[in-house]
This record gives C-alpha cells, sequence and structure tokens, in this order.
C-alpha cells in the first residue's frame, strides 16, 4: 500500500479545519475561557470599593486648585548665603516649609498648601477669602527664633477647648519640660500647669524686665542680654524708672488684654516688635489650652544655635528629648541667661523659644547650662520632639527665599476656565466616540465601554487623591484629562486593527482575538510606557502647575494599561463568541467581505501515487 494513505480532498476537509490546529493546546481551553469572567470581575470590585470610600469620606468632588477655585499661587526660590550653596537639601527645605505652613495657617487659611517642588522651590498655595499681601509678607520673610526670658504667663481667657490643628503651633510649649546640660543629670517632667503670677508679681516682674541690662554680651554678635531676674536695678535714674514704668503698664495692659484662644490675637501678638523690647506673646501648653505670655528682651539668637536633634534617651526614662549645641558665642550667651533664671521661682525660671511671635516651648532651668549644649527632656511625642527641633534648626538655616511669582485667580475666572475646559473635553470625547461610531460600528461599544470604564476610575481616584496626598485638580490637570481620551482611544484602535488583521489574513474570530492580542498588547505597553516616561519625567523638573499636567497624564496612562488588560481584551474575548461578532455581521465593524479578508487558511496533502513521488510499501 501507499505511504501515507490518501487522505480527504480540500473540498471534503472540514471548513474549520485551521481553527483547529491553532487552538489552544489541551488542558488551556478551560482556563482561558474562565479568565475573562475573572478579570471583568476584578476590576468591577475594584470600581465598587473606590466608589464606596469616596462616598464613606465624603469627597464626592475632586479639589479644585487654586486657578480653578480662586486664590493666591506663591513661588519661592531658596537663595543660600555665600559659600553654603549645600543649605539647599531635603532636611532644610523640610523645616522651611514646616515653618510656612505655620504661618499661612496662622492667617486662618484652613486649606492652605505648602510644598516643595524641585530641589530649591516652595509653592504656597492659598485658597480664596485671604489677603493675599498679608499672605506674601508672611511666606516672603525668613522666620526669627528667639530665646526670652519668661516674665509672666498664665492660662488665656476662652482656652479650655482644644485647638485647631490649622492654628496651633507645630510643637506645643509644655510647662513643664526642663532644660539641662546634654551630659547632666535628667529630670522627669511634672508635667503641670505654671502656676499663675498675681498681678502685683507681674507688675513688679515687668518692670524689672524693662531695667535688665541690654548690652551687648562678650560674644560680641549685637544681641541684647536679658536677666529676667526679679531684683530691681541698682542704681537706676528716676526718668529711667519712670519710663519703664510706663512701659511696664502699657505691657501690662496689653497683656491683660491678650485672648490667646482667638485666632487673630494669636497671629499679631508680639508682631513688629524689636528683639530687644519686651513682648507679649501665645503658646499652647501640654493640655491643649493656650497660654499668654510677658516675655523679656531676646538673651539668645535662632543663629546661635549650631545644631538641633529629636533622640531617644532611655537614661531616667526621659524618651524622646530635644538636644541643642550651640556656637561658641551663643554658648556664652545661653549660660548667662540659664545661670540667672536658676535662681529665680517658676515662672521666671523658665525661656521662651519663640519662632514668628509664638511660644514653641518654655522649659525650665535648675541650673546655669554652660556646657554649649543643653537637652529639653519632657513628656515629648517623637513627633513633638521632631517638630521641635525642626523649629531650633530654622533658626540657624543658611537660607533666605526670593519670590519668583505670584498668580491671582479670581474664583469667578477659575470657573470660567473649568466650564471651557470641560466643553472642549466633552467636544473631544464626542469626537472620539463618533469616529468609532462610524470606522468600527460594532467593536464602538466596546471602546465607549472601556472609555467609561476609565472615566469612572478616574474620576473616583482624584476625588480621593485630594484628601489623601493634598491633589488639586488645577486647569493643566484637566488638559492632561483631556489628551488622555486620545491615548486611551489609541489602545483600543492598536487592538481592534490587530484583530481585523487577522481576519484579512482568513482567520475567524476566536482565533483572531488570541493571535492578535499578544501583538497589540507589546504594542499598547511600549506606546503607555513612553506616555508614562514623559509624564514622570516632566513632573520632575518642573514645578508649579506644569506638574499638575504631568501627574494627571501618568495617572490616565496607568489607568489606561489596567482598563485594556482588565475590561477591554476580556470583554473582547467574551463577545468574539457572539453569533453578531463571530459571524461578521455587517455592522459589527469585522465584516470579513468589507475588511477583504482572503479565504478560509486550509492544510494541504500531496496527491498519492507513483507520479507524485509515492512510496510503496509492504504490510509487515
Amino acid at each position: 500500500m501507499s505511504w501515507p494513505p490518501p487522505g480527504p480532498t480540500g473540498a471534503e476537509r472540514p471548513e474549520r479545519e485551521y481553527e483547529k490546529v491553532a487552538a489552544p493546546k489541551k488542558g488551556r481551553s478551560a482556563s482561558a475561557q474562565s479568565k475573562p469572567w475573572r478579570s471583568l470581575a476584578l476590576i468591577l470590585i475594584a470600581i465598587v470599593a473606590l466608589t464606596g470610600g469616596m462616598f464613606a469620606s465624603g469627597n464626592t468632588t475632586p479639589r479644585l486648585g487654586i486657578d480653578l477655585a480662586g486664590g493666591t499661587s506663591i513661588t519661592l526660590r531658596a537663595v543660600p548665603e555665600r559659600g553654603q550653596e549645600s543649605a539647599i537639601n531635603k532636611t532644610n527645605m523640610d523645616t522651611a516649609v514646616n515653618i510656612m505652613e505655620r504661618r499661612v495657617n496662622g492667617l486662618g487659611v484652613s486649606e492652605a498648601e505648602v510644598q516643595t517642588q524641585g530641589n530649591d522651590n516652595i509653592i504656597v498655595n492659598i485658597p480664596k477669602g485671604t489677603n493675599s499681601k498679608q499672605a506674601r509678607e508672611q511666606v516672603g520673610t525668613t522666620a526669627k527664633l528667639y530665646f526670652r526670658p519668661v516674665l509672666a504667663t498664665e492660662v488665656s481667657a476662652g482656652a479650655a477647648a482644644s485647638p485647631s490643628p490649622s492654628a496651633s503651633p507645630s510643637a506645643s510649649g509644655k510647662p513643664g519640660d526642663k532644660a539641662t546640660d546634654k551630659t547632666g543629670d535628667k529630670a522627669t517632667s511634672t508635667g503641670s500647669a505654671t502656676p499663675s503670677a498675681t498681678a502685683s508679681q507681674q507688675g513688679r516682674a515687668v518692670t524689672d524686665g524693662l531695667k535688665a541690662d541690654a548690652t551687648p554680651s562678650a560674644g560680641g554678635t549685637g544681641t541684647p542680654k536679658a536677666s529676667g531676674t526679679p531684683k530691681a536695678s541698682t542704681s537706676p535714674s528716676t526718668s529711667a524708672s519712670g519710663s519703664s514704668n510706663d512701659a511696664a503698664a502699657k505691657l501690662q495692659a496689653q497683656y491683660a488684654a491678650l485672648d490667646c484662644s482667638k485666632q487673630d490675637a494669636r497671629a499679631t501678638a508680639g508682631k513688629g516688635v524689636k528683639p530687644t523690647d519686651p513682648t507679649v506673646a501665645c503658646g499652647q501648653n501640654s493640655q491643649g489650652q493656650w497660654q499668654k505670655y510677658i516675655l523679656g528682651p531676646a538673651a539668645v539668637d535662632g543663629t546661635d544655635v549650631k545644631k538641633a536633634q529629636a533622640v531617644f534617651n532611655t537614661q531616667n526614662a526621659s524618651g524622646w528629648t530635644v538636644t541643642m549645641e550651640f556656637t561658641s558665642k551663643g554658648a556664652k550667651k545661653f549660660a548667662d541667661i540659664t545661670g540667672k533664671l536658676a535662681q529665680n521661682q517658676s515662672p521666671q525660671n523658665q525661656f521662651a523659644i519663640v519662632l514668628d511671635g509664638n511660644v514653641v516651648s518654655d522649659p525650665y532651668v535648675s541650673q546655669a547650662l554652660t556646657g554649649g549644649s543643653a537637652e529639653i527632656s519632657g513628656r515629648f511625642t517623637q513627633q513633638e520632639a521632631q517638630s521641635l527641633s525642626n523649629m531650633l534648626s530654622y533658626g540657624a538655616l543658611p537660607l533666605t527665599f526670593k519670590e519668583d511669582s505670584v498668580t491671582t485667580v479670581t474664583a469667578a475666572l477659575g470657573g470660567d476656565q473649568l466650564h471651557a475646559g470641560l466643553i472642549a473635553g466633552a467636544i473631544g470625547l464626542a469626537l472620539v466616540v463618533l469616529y468609532l461610531l462610524v470606522y468600527y460600528r460594532g467593536l464602538s461599544m466596546i471602546a465607549v465601554a472601556s472609555l467609561l470604564v476609565s472615566a469612572i476610575l478616574t474620576y473616583v481616584i482624584m476625588s480621593l487623591l485630594g484628601p489623601a496626598i493634598g491633589f488639586a485638580l488645577n486647569l493643566p490637570a484637566v488638559c492632561g484629562a483631556i489628551v488622555a481620551i486620545g491615548i486611551t482611544a489609541d489602545s483600543f484602535i492598536v487592538f481592534f486593527e490587530r484583530i481585523r488583521d487577522e481576519i484579512r489574513e482568513g482567520r475567524s474570530l476566536r482565533p483572531a482575538v488570541e493571535r492578535g492580542w499578544p501583538r497589540a498588547r507589546r504594542t499598547i505597553l511600549v506606546s503607555d510606557f513612553v506616555s508614562f516616561l514623559a509624564a514622570a519625567v516632566l513632573f520632575i523638573v518642573t514645578v508649579g502647575k506644569v506638574q499638575g499636567f504631568a501627574f494627571t497624564l501618568g495617572l490616565t496612562t496607568v489607568l489606561d494599561v489596567v482598563v485594556v488588560f482588565l475590561f477591554t481584551k476580556p470583554l473582547m474575548t467574551i463577545l468574539a463568541r457572539r453569533k453578531f461578532f463571530a459571524n461578521g455581521h455587517s455592522w459589527s465593524g469585522l465584516d470579513p467581505k468589507r475588511l477583504g479578508a482572503k479565504p478560509p487558511l486550509r492544510r494541504t496533502r500531496r496527491p498519492s501515487g507513483p507520479a507524485a513521488g509515492s512510496v510503496e510499501t509492504k504490510e509487515a
């Protein structure tokens, strides 16, 4: 007999024989059929969970940026002192952000944003309703840190309520905290409130504080040295005594009228006072109450602090403490003031650390601290200790900030811009959908459904990112979302064209989908990677509002990959089994005749017989 045996002719061979050859190997069919539903279920669960979280948090709309909601945006550039270029680093910039955030929050702005952009820029976004001139003055000046002796202090009227986080100092003053030598004995904080002084004691303290020696210390820095002791001056003249009494009475009246529980009073207390003059100030104690203070002339300047850091001290159960190291000039001035304060009773044995007119800490001393370093111990949490150390470090920062740009946008203009942006987005989306309907017909249903899923995910995630990371939807971000419509539609088109190419080669729909997907997948991933890389580079090298465009473009690019893999491809796999698409209906967008498909591919065999070169064999 001849070998191979004669088989059926091409006419007798089943029409879908090619599909049998191209079908997945045994054992893979069931898995491939179940994957589409699993993928669709996964993305549906994600949408439901994210939407539920959005409604549960109450943030049902994206947070609008300054250019859409109205307000003031200030860009500040850090300028180091000559020879101190290395001072522009992450630690110093974060400390500056912390101080500026306290400043704008002190203006009563609950939604102000202060953040670093790039290596040497700080962006301050202040919503509408704020005095932009005052805001620029607040953030554009260098913070001033002083150590002042406490002359009198008491809990301010109406301060029992818990302070607002936006208005409170980053590190609360704790009357029980103790300042000691860094290597000296540690004392456990008492945690008790500072005893209120009587009116007569306060008056004597203020009068004596005004009579303190204001000559420069031996360090020669010109920083005034204050006594803070209740002892009277040894030989004051009559005129000087009368002037001191008048100034003391005026300061006492300011102190009596000061209500630190009011935000306006805290923002203006001590503003414009020279370091050489006594002043009133506000601070927060460990019980969450607002304290008011009468403070003597500055004894140590913030630039005298060489280094400050938060450390965890296990000795004597001190816990988190703040260590300070002073310059050689600052060490002498600090030793002088602590030596004088140590002779007094509370509260005149305390010194207040004052930043921008607010008391951030007021530890007491029991001995002169002469070692050039000191440690503030108390019941600090790690966050409180870190915050106080940052503030102490800021006084020594060799940085100033130059105002690069100020943008003021009214709410009306922002609303018009948002309205125009939404119209542009709607027009762009309508044109894309129209193109898909005309060119792809039935396939456009898959594309439109995918665009809808992508839009839902984008909206929900943007709404959640507002309170989570402070993301604000500005006008460039809206432009990024509009550009993303084209990027997302491009992914669908790549996939659809690969399927149509397979059909043109003579394959039916189901194998065309499975063969076209790996090739389309590579193209989609490469295209989206390039878009994401461009967005990432743009986000890193730019500052200000351009980053909103880059962030939105990168976010929507990532979502495009998620939607194509978990929704578009599984949905296409499922619909390929439906007769409307599988049979190539004229309105499906997959009609083989309209696509110019080749005849179905078939396997061919050589005809049998000796003339055709067949081999004659015998049965064994």
